[in-house]
């Protein structure tokens, strides 16, 4: 039977009340009887009750990170940067799946509200105004990740899309190609659609080559969507020499496609995808790929959120990106 903190205080010869105090390290007590209660507790192998603890502390020590889709190695890179951060300091994480289309969202919010978290991390998923403003009146310290916030006490932590896609299109444009077709994300999709689309715009335009709304399909980030889209966008356009892939796991995908229609990448076809995930290492051949700091990405939103709990300020912040190059990509030049 687990022991308690009466057990302790019976062994100790002491109140509940002393217990209780050195185990949440408040004053009140002599050296002596905390050596012999600290001897008791290793003893007996007890471990204070969390809950017990919350209430004397109002704090829970856990963060809530509410993620649409927790299979994508997106994710899994994510929450790896922010467990690693939290533990250090000796927080707990509650990982909250809201589905790719956020209708467990506000559902997620309200037990958050309930287990007492200190903190909520929300990401890759678009802040609506309701979201908002439930964190807000939650008054529960709130950062985003990979997303965009426009409210003002809700900072956020991500890579300008814009900018990284045009960095991807302005690098084949460079290596000769100029039919570029892209596989989007979600279609309006204004964290990782739209943005990534516009920058694409941007660098055809600054190389005087016109934009073709056939070169663009849609998936939805993950392998399948990848595949069908690539299926679509080859039949209608059989010269297009390179694939800019909004996601790496869409970018594998392409590369199945490609397979078994006999295509050769980068032989036939240049591919480069987004993120720059352990995929894109193990893939044949390697994916080129916009390299974005998922990981540190996690760290720093832990961290920003620890800033708001001890009362301070946080700034959003745009993190860096970089094309990493492999082998998906020819020069035609």
């Amino acid at each position: 039977m687990r022991p308690t903190i009466k057990d302790v205080a019976r062994l100790s010869g002491v109140s509940v009340a002393t217990v209780s105090r050195i185990v949440n390290g408040l004053p009140g007590y002599s050296p002596e009887t905390m050596k012999k209660v600290t001897a008791v507790i290793k003893e007996l192998g007890y471990t204070p009750n969390a809950v017990a603890r919350n209430l004397v502390s109002r704090k829970s020590n856990t963060i809530g990170v509410l993620l649409p889709q927790l299979s994508s190695y997106f994710a899994a890179r994510l929450l790896q940067g922010i467990e690693g951060e939290a533990r250090k300091r000796g927080y707990s994480v509650i990982v909250c799946n809201t589905d790719s289309n956020g209708v467990r969202t506000m559902e997620y919010l309200n037990l958050l509200r309930e287990k007492q978290v200190d903190g909520i991390l929300f990401a890759s998923e678009w802040l609506k105004e309701e979201y908002a403003d439930a964190l807000t009146s939650l008054g529960i310290p709130a950062a985003v990740i990979a997303t965009v916030s426009t409210a003002p006490k809700i900072p956020y932590i991500k890579v300008d899309d814009q900018a990284a896609s045009f960095s991807a299109v302005q690098y084949l444009i460079r290596r000769g190609h100029r039919k570029i077709g892209m596989i989007s994300g979600t279609k309006d999709d204004p964290i990782s659609g739209t943005p990534r689309i516009a920058g694409l715009k941007e660098a055809l335009s600054e190389a005087d080559l016109p934009f073709e709304e056939g070169l663009i399909e849609y998936g939805d980030f993950g392998y399948k969507s990848g595949y069908e889209a690539m299926k679509r966008l080859a039949e209608r356009n059989p010269s297009m020499t390179a694939v800019f892939s909004a996601s790496d796991e869409m970018a594998l995908g392409v590369f199945s496609y490609c397979y078994e229609k006999g295509i050769s990448v980068p032989g036939d076809l240049s591919v480069i995808g987004y993120d720059d995930t352990d995929i894109a290492m193990m893939s044949i051949p390697p994916l080129t790929a916009v390299h974005q700091p998922i990981q540190e990405m996690g760290k720093q939103a832990m961290k920003m959120v620890m800033e708001l709990i001890g009362g301070g300020q946080a700034e959003s912040v745009f993190m860096p990106y970089e094309i990493t190059e492999r082998d998906s990509v020819k020069n035609l030049h």
